[in-house]
């Protein structure tokens, strides 16, 4: 009973975690994607990660489109959850692969944003092509960075809009070489990603 508790504690840990990386990451793309800041769930998004975030950002600029100091914050937040949880279980882990646990975890966490906003804008386009609603326009201005290269690449046919297809194709397949590269180098830190 007390073994599938601890399992349960630190699966409720490992979610949480997940769940603020995952905050943490949509504030990244919402910079890199340059959507509306005055957005109200933008304005959320940056007050719930300003704790950890804004210290760093007086150091750290932004580079253009890339917010150095929330994938610093990610990183390290991936690390310290991670080592957080392997002490209660097992001690600390070897630097190197906490490091490239944590990277697997932001990397992870960016490609399923993609995934979920993909679909997300695959059904608004179909249910309300023009929504006005602060979350449909946030999907839009995060997957149209990521789609506007694809569509010149591949037109439209007809009324069909193949490039969301692409996208879910580029999405799978950084998924399986580049996070599962790094999930194997991670070794017994793989199931914490």
């Amino acid at each position: 009973m007390g073994s599938a508790l601890g399992d349960t504690g630190i699966m409720l840990v490992n979610t949480l975690i997940n769940l603020y990386l995952f905050v943490l990451m949509l504030r990244f793309l919402l910079h890199a994607s340059r959507a509306d800041y005055y957005n109200p769930i933008s304005q959320a998004i940056v007050k719930a990660t300003s704790p950890l975030v804004a210290p760093l950002q007086r150091v750290l600029r932004p580079a253009g489109p890339i917010d150095i100091a929330t994938l610093v914050v990610a990183l390290l937040f991936k690390m310290a959850g991670i080592a957080l949880i392997c002490m209660a279980i097992f001690g600390f882990p070897p630097i190197g692969l906490l490091a490239v646990a944590a990277l697997a975890g932001v990397v992870n966490a960016i490609l399923k944003i993609y995934f979920f906003a993909m679909i997300i804008m695959i059904i608004l386009s179909w249910v309300a092509p023009q929504s006005g609603h602060p979350g449909a326009l946030l999907v839009f201005q995060i997957t149209e960075p990521v789609m506007a290269p694809v569509r010149r690449v591949i037109p439209s046919i007809g009324m069909i809009d193949l490039s969301p297809i692409v996208v879910f194709l580029l999405i799978n397949v950084l998924d399986s070489f580049l996070v599962g590269a790094l999930s194997r180098a991670a070794g017994p830190l793989a199931p914490l990603i």
